[in-house]
C-alpha cells in the first residue's frame, strides 16, 4: 500500500490545545499520524506562536502571517480575506495531495476556484455566520456587535457560495441538516471531533459543590454564568464555582454579592481537570446551538453529573447522557435533586461505552482515511 498524504490548513497554531477551537485540530493531527498519515501542516498565525511540538506528528509545517490590517473587504468575511497568502497557494499546488482545510476560516482559495480537479475537504468548526450572530445578539459593545452582525451577513452569502465545492465534514449533526436545508448541500456528513481523552476517569461519590467552566471573556459564556448566578444560585444555598479564562467585571461583581459564589480565575489546565473531577454536578447551559461543546464532553468524561440545555446538547448525541432543562425553575429542581444523589460505576461505565461509540479516535482517523484515498 503507498504512503498516504494530506495537507491540512488550520486557522490557528493547534499548539497547546488550550482553547475549544484547536482540540479537534490538535488531536486529528495526532491520531492521523498515528495511523500513518504523512500530513503536511500548514498554519496560519493569529496570536500563538510557532511550534516545534507540532514536528512529531507532521513532515513538514509551514507558517503564514495571518493579513489583519489589509483582511477586510466589503465582499468577503474578514475571517477569511485576512487568511489568504500566496506562498500558501504555491504550497498547496506543488503536488496532487489531498486537502483538508479547517474551518471556513481557511477556505479562502476554495472560494478562488484553486483547487480544480484535486480531492479537497472542509471542516466546518460551526455554521459560522449563525456564530456571529448569537456572537453580535449578546454583545454589549456597539462597534464589536456591528462587526459581529456585519460579519455574519458576509458569511451567510460565502457559505452558500462554496457550500457545494466540495465535500464538508461537520462537528455536529445538527449542523449536517441546516447546510442541506438552507443551502442544499449534498455530499456532508458528521465526524464527530478528536478528543485528548480515551476514557472516562470520573470519580465515583459525592461532589462537594456546582461547576461552571469556559472563556468567560466570551459573551455568550458571560450571558450563560450570569443568567445561573440571577436566576438559579441567587436562591440556592448551594457552593457554586465558576472557572475560566479572564471573567469579566460583571461576573466578579454579581458573584460578589453571594457568598456561595465563588471565581476561579485563569486556572491551569490541571487545575481545571480537578475542578471537573471533584464537581457534584457540572451545569453548562448555552445560548449557541451549533458547532459542539468541548467543555461538555470533557466534563462527560472527567466529572460527575451534568445538567445542560437543549441549545447546549444540539447534534452532539449525547441526550442519554445529561439532564436536560429549560427553565430556572427546572435548573433549581434537578439540582437540588442530584446534589445528594452519588454518582456511581455502574453510571460511569455506560457512560464510558456511550460515549465510545460516536467520540472514538482511531474509528475516526480510519474514516477520514478512507475518504482522502
Amino acid at each position: 500500500m503507498s504512503e498516504q498524504h494530506l495537507h491540512i490548513v488550520t486557522h490557528d497554531v493547534p499548539y497547546p490545545a488550550d482553547f475549544g477551537g484547536v482540540v479537534d485540530l490538535l488531536y486529528k493531527i495526532k491520531w492521523l499520524h498515528h495511523i500513518g498519515i504523512k500530513i503536511h501542516l500548514h498554519c496560519f498565525l493569529n496570536e500563538r506562536p510557532k511550534q516545534k511540538e507540532l514536528e512529531k506528528y507532521c513532515v513538514s509545517v509551514n507558517y503564514y502571517k495571518r493579513k489583519k490590517l489589509s483582511g477586510f473587504s466589503f465582499s468577503l468575511p474578514y475571517i477569511v480575506y485576512s487568511r489568504r497568502s500566496k506562498i500558501l497557494l504555491k504550497e498547496l499546488q506543488k503536488d496532487q495531495y489531498s486537502i483538508l482545510l479547517e474551518g471556513i476560516h481557511s477556505s479562502y482559495y476554495l472560494h478562488q476556484e484553486k483547487f480544480v480537479d484535486r480531492k479537497v475537504f472542509l471542516r466546518l468548526h460551526n455554521v459560522e455566520y449563525k456564530y456571529y450572530e448569537q456572537l453580535g445578539k449578546f454583545e454589549n459593545n456597539f462597534f464589536k456587535k456591528m462587526y459581529y452582525l456585519h460579519e455574519a451577513k458576509l458569511l451567510k452569502k460565502y457559505e452558500k457560495k462554496i457550500a457545494n465545492k466540495v465535500p464538508i465534514w461537520t462537528v455536529n449533526s445538527e449542523d449536517v441538516i441546516l447546510y442541506k436545508e438552507q443551502f442544499a448541500v449534498k455530499n456532508i456528513e458528521f465526524i464527530p471531533v478528536f478528543l485528548p481523552y480515551e476514557q472516562v476517569q470520573t470519580f465515583v461519590g459525592k461532589g462537594s459543590y456546582c461547576l461552571y467552566n469556559g472563556n468567560l471573556s466570551i459573551n455568550e459564556n458571560e450571558t450563560a454564568v450570569c443568567w445561573l448566578m440571577e436566576n438559579i444560585f441567587k436562591t440556592l444555598k448551594i457552593p457554586f464555582v465558576i472557572a475560566g479564562r479572564n471573567p469579566s467585571n460583571k461576573i466578579k461583581r454579581i458573584a460578589k454579592k453571594n457568598k456561595f459564589i465563588s471565581i476561579i480565575e485563569n486556572p491551569s489546565e490541571e487545575n481545571m481537570q480537578l475542578l471537573i473531577q471533584n464537581a457534584q454536578i457540572n451545569i453548562l447551559p448555552s445560548f449557541n446551538k451549533t458547532g459542539v461543546k468541548l467543555k461538555l464532553l470533557n466534563a462527560l468524561y472527567n466529572g460527575r453529573h451534568c445538567i445542560v440545555n437543549q441549545a447546549g446538547i444540539e447534534g452532539s448525541g449525547l441526550n442519554e447522557l445529561c439532564f436536560i432543562e429549560e427553565t430556572a425553575d427546572g435548573f433549581i429542581e434537578k439540582i437540588n435533586e442530584l446534589f445528594i444523589i452519588p454518582f456511581t460505576a455502574k453510571e460511569m461505565q455506560y457512560r464510558g461505552t456511550a460515549l465510545k461509540r460516536l467520540y472514538n479516535n482511531q474509528q475516526n482517523a480510519l474514516i477520514i482515511s478512507d475518504m482522502i484515498q
